[in-house]
């Protein structure tokens, strides 16, 4: 008996929550965007003065510049028709 009651008593209390979950109330207004979503912690967009300058990606006296060029030139030894 005490197993009946207690198996009734759970699925009233799961039957009630589910009914409740089907009747709530849906506001029109929150289905509209208001905007684009803010972005995560982490993930924002960098500002024109925290991103480094264009001009010099063409300079060959820069030493990166030279050590890109020598990687390039490697590559190109060991990957043939790409």
């Amino acid at each position: 008996m005490r197993v009946i009651f207690v198996t009734t008593t759970l699925l009233l209390l799961v039957a009630g929550s589910m009914a409740t979950a089907q009747t709530g109330t849906k506001n029109p207004s929150s289905d509209k965007q208001q905007g684009p979503w803010p972005a995560p912690v982490g993930h924002r967009q960098p500002r024109v003065d925290q991103v480094p300058s264009e001009k010099d990606l063409n300079n060959p006296n820069n030493a990166a510049n030279r050590d890109d060029a020598a990687l390039d030139r490697k590559i190109k030894s060991i990957c043939r028709g790409c």
